[in-house]
């Protein structure tokens, strides 16, 4: 997925019924400068929520949510991926059942 920085935010559309919501907060001025964006209405239904520089808006995440670290693995191309979970998030679905 490219960056959606000059948008800010993007939809993608997955397969029924599931769209990803990227964004983009490294230009943001003001925190909440995102409800502009319609905060109030990211991630409900079935919806992932990508967030780029989330220190920007941080304190208006939801307190159960999952973060994702990608970091650099020194392999040209690789990335490490983890996935944390900061107070009680729902489930992940299982990747197999995206193929």
């Amino acid at each position: 997925m490219p960056s959606p920085t000059f948008n800010l935010l993007y939809r993608y559309h997955g397969r029924d019924p599931i769209t990803v919501a990227h964004l983009d907060l490294y230009r943001l001025d003001d925190p909440d400068d995102v409800w502009e964006l319609g905060w109030a209405e990211l991630g409900r239904g079935p919806e992932f929520v990508l967030i780029e520089w989330p220190e920007r808006a941080e304190a208006l995440f939801a307190s159960d949510r999952w973060d994702v670290v990608l970091e650099l693995t020194g392999d040209p191309g690789l990335r490490r991926v983890t996935a944390i979970a900061v107070g009680r998030p729902p489930s992940l679905p299982d990747p197999a059942a995206w193929s």
